[in-house]
């Protein structure tokens, strides 16, 4: 990427010009880009397991497969999308381009169409599936049931924990009871909607490959080596993350909600067109910062842009496999599942377990021992990250499912949050909190305290599970609604949040401390890809949570919290084991750290 121009403002690392709070004016330029396009993208999250299930009504198990999928590549396409803008396209044409792509896939998605129809077939015939109240968006009504009209008679349907379905009369009386294996629902959806569905999703991951990383790099662009404003401007712009998750995890469910699932989505659309003009059209505030490298053969541009277009129906075929993968046939052992994982699940642990062990066989022949070691100390943590994005991405597949099916989400009788709005509490927790965990840490280390990485890490593991495990405790309390209170949720994502603040702000810079030289993208890229992982595995942690559902709404809400609280307690223990297991593990790590902090 070519150097931008200099100036008073990233020349001298001590300048005295005042610009936007003391920063660069371009500072405020790519704030608010970040923060129009994370509106976006977090409110669009926020929705998307939910209209997956209630408007798509593909059930549990598909809908969090998918969601896995999605946000491993949205995590996987920065790789490839940083090495293009660094070596052909530059930052600033990167991130217009993604903006354009992502606005383009959240407008599909706002297409939406009818909503699936189920029917439920037994003794040799199929019955639509009715409902009262049907509200097609993030909120149903509390009060909705699923019914089916059996020779002229409207008959409730009721799960049971066996699997089985109960058909009640009116007066609650079972009219039929249909063993699990004797009924079968099929939904019908439109393939055009569903090929539409599949084809926004792959635009936006691909998108998101152009936009994400090269914004970051343009912010760093701004200072100069040496120039003590870096971090608190990183500082200032990752606030813009927030607010814009904050905005976007409220108003997109609400107008969803309001207005149908084309609103919610049409208003991420709209933060990402946003984002397209402030980046396109900046009045000459961003010249020499992320232009296009001078390379011979001249400029590339509308080649690297075909190949992203041909790259949205590959990752669709993804996605399309990774929908009708089969399950391993019984009896067929690990390689038997193995052979029936989906394409991208064997793209993502093949790179990552062949790619871990190489890295380190070659940092053992080309490094010294010390080298070896910090190395070594780095892939470890890495793997144990890995762990930790698994189950603390839950929030928006089951714990999204949970907080719309076993939460009472009422604000203290004022009024109601949506099962979307509810990750808000992750968010505003890290705006409130992590100033006070930074300066906790900086008391610590003046006092010679502050706990190393390895137990930071440690801490998140343990938060993590700490948080599940609060969430069942409450639990405990449920009346005969089977449902939590609200504040048992807030909690959970409170515990959480704690966890998070120990281990996302220095793992990256974990990296560039530990990595040989040489090899630093090379770690960055590993990184990430183990986060890619993990949000495909935590797709598949959440399919253990899937619930019956009819017409996309559970008929036994005391069935669906035991499984959820059966989930919860075994990842909640597993993650407090393993964190305590890495804590164990500090004292040896930090001697292969060598000193690193």
């Amino acid at each position: 990427m070519t150097t931008p121009t200099p100036s008073p403002l990233s020349a001298d690392p001590v300048s005295a010009e005042k610009g936007w709070f003391g920063h660069p004016r371009q500072l405020a330029r790519l704030f608010t880009t970040e923060m129009w396009e994370r509106m976006g993208f977090y409110g669009m999250r926020a929705m998307l397991t939910l209209y997956l299930t209630k408007h798509f009504v593909l059930g549990d198990r598909a809908a969090t497969g998918l969601y896995g999928g999605f946000t491993a590549l949205v995590f996987l396409t920065p790789l490839v999308g940083g090495l293009i803008a660094d070596q052909y396209l530059g930052s600033k044409r990167s991130v217009r381009f993604g903006a354009a792509l992502m606005a383009l896939g959240y407008f599909a998605l706002a297409i939406g169409g009818e909503p699936a129809r189920s029917t439920i077939s037994y003794d040799s015939a199929s019955h639509a599936v009715l409902s009262a109240h049907f509200h097609d968006g993030p909120t149903s009504a509390s009060d909705t049931m699923r019914a089916v009209l059996d020779h002229g008679q409207r008959l409730t349907l009721r799960g049971d924990s066996d699997g089985s379905l109960s058909l009640l009369a009116a007066d609650g009386h079972a009219v039929r009871h249909l063993a699990k294996g004797d009924f079968v629902e099929v939904s019908q959806r439109s393939p055009a909607l569903m090929a539409i569905l599949l084809t926004a999703l792959a635009t936006i991951g691909i998108g998101n490959g152009f936009f994400k990383p090269n914004i970051s790099t343009m912010v760093g662009a701004l200072y100069a080596q040496g120039d003590r404003r870096r971090d608190a401007g990183f500082t200032i712009f990752y606030m813009g993350v927030n607010l814009g998750s904050i905005l976007g995890q409220f108003l997109c469910p609400l107008l969803a909600d309001w207005l149908g699932w084309w609103a919610g989505f049409g208003v991420s659309g709209l933060g990402m067109l946003i984002a397209f003009v402030l980046i396109s059209w900046h009045g000459g505030l961003l010249d020499g910062y992320g232009d296009t490298p001078v390379r011979p053969g001249g400029d590339r541009a509308w080649l690297i842009y075909g190949g992203a277009f041909l790259a949205i129906p590959l990752a669709y075929l993804l996605f399309v496999n990774l929908m009708a993968a089969p399950d391993a046939a019984p009896g067929s052992g690990f390689t038997g599942y193995l052979l029936a994982l989906p394409l991208m699940a064997k793209l993502l642990f093949g790179i990552f377990l062949l790619g871990v062990p190489v890295i380190l066989g070659w940092s053992a022949l080309n490094g010294s021992r010390q080298e070896f070691e910090m190395m070594l100390a780095a892939m470890i943590l890495i793997v144990f990250n890995t762990v930790f994005w698994t189950l603390f991405e839950q929030a928006g597949s089951s714990l999204t499912l949970f907080a719309d099916r076993n939460t009472d989400r009422s604000v203290f009788g004022l009024f109601t949050l949506s099962a979307p709005q509810t990750q808000n509490f992750n968010s505003i927790d890290i705006v409130l909190l992590a100033p006070v965990m930074s300066a906790l840490w900086g008391w610590l280390a003046k006092r010679g305290r502050e706990p190393s990485i390895p137990v930071k890490f440690g801490l998140a593991l343990t938060g993590v599970g700490a948080g599940f495990l609060f969430l069942v405790f409450g639990a405990g309390f449920v009346g005969l609604d089977f449902k939590v209170g609200l504040w048992w949720l807030a909690g959970l994502y409170l515990i959480q949040s704690l966890a998070e603040l120990c281990i996302s702000p220095v793992g990256l810079s974990m990296i560039t401390k530990l990595s040989l030289a040489r090899v630093v993208g090379l770690m960055m890229g590993v990184w990430f890809l183990s986060i890619a992982v993990a949000e495909y595995v935590a797709g598949l942690v959440a399919q253990l949570g899937s619930v019956a559902t009819v017409g996309g709404q559970v008929t036994d809400l005391r069935l669906s919290l035991a499984t959820y609280l059966q989930v919860f307690t075994r990842i909640g223990w597993a993650a407090v084991v393993i964190g305590v297991v890495l804590l164990a593990l500090a004292v040896p790590l930090k001697r292969l750290m060598h000193g690193v902090k």
